[in-house]
């Protein structure tokens, strides 16, 4: 099969997986999910349970390929890079871009995978959150390429 046949079908897997997961447990539903960041009032603790779930698979799975991305040649197994993040500082830029996806979670009870997600479903305050979104990602690009100009 052609390399990049495989490469989407790979993404497509992938994605559908991970929506069904996050349909399954709850986090494109805002409301679920503002429960849980709800700590004074009636707090949802079954989320942290959610995120344990994704950390006990996925830590393990970056220790692997990490440990063997010599030995695979940076390859995955359908013949495309491995590209893991190698920075490890906290700098201004990323404490911002935390804040605002924070206080955005936390204000509309989506963050961007559960808005697409839900958005996919028809509900509108998921499109409303993904307009908002790609607006603000579209603005962060304009400023950036106009920075990187300067």
């Amino acid at each position: 099969m052609h390399q990049s046949k495989l490469s989407l079908i790979s993404a497509f897997a992938a994605g559908l997986v991970f929506s069904l997961g996050l349909l399954a447990s709850g986090m494109a539903n805002p409301e679920k999910v503002l429960g849980f960041l709800d700590l004074a009032g009636v707090w949802d603790p079954s989320l942290a349970l959610v995120m344990a779930g994704a950390i006990g698979v996925g830590l393990p799975v970056f220790q692997l390929v990490g440990a063997r991305r010599e030995k695979w040649r940076g390859l995955s197994l359908i013949g495309e890079n491995i590209q893991l993040p190698t920075r490890r500082d906290i700098d201004r830029p990323l404490v911002i871009g935390s804040l605002v996806f924070g206080i955005g979670w936390g204000l509309a009870g989506f963050c961007p995978g559960p808005a697409i997600v839900a958005t996919g479903a028809g509900a509108i305050k998921a499109v409303i959150f993904t307009a908002a979104m790609l607006a603000g990602m579209g603005i962060f690009h304009l400023l950036n390429r106009r920075q990187a100009s300067d």
